[in-house]
């Protein structure tokens, strides 16, 4: 899986652009929802779409 990565930057880099925008509107919807359990979880949602951000980001250097 890594030499993918390694062969593709153009398409890690523009799923981690997309990844990191979906992220970034869903911690801020959830934001708006202060005080809702749903909020909350949209949250949660938006951090899981960061952590996959920086996977694919250090995906080409695992050894």
């Amino acid at each position: 899986m890594k030499a993918f990565w390694k062969n593709h930057p153009a398409l890690r880099m523009v799923l981690m652009l997309v990844l990191f925008v979906l992220s970034i509107a869903l911690v801020t919807a959830g934001w708006k929802m202060t005080g809702q359990l749903a909020g909350l979880g949209i949250m949660l949602a938006g951090v899981a779409a960061l952590l996959a951000v920086l996977v694919l980001y250090n995906a080409p250097y695992r050894d």
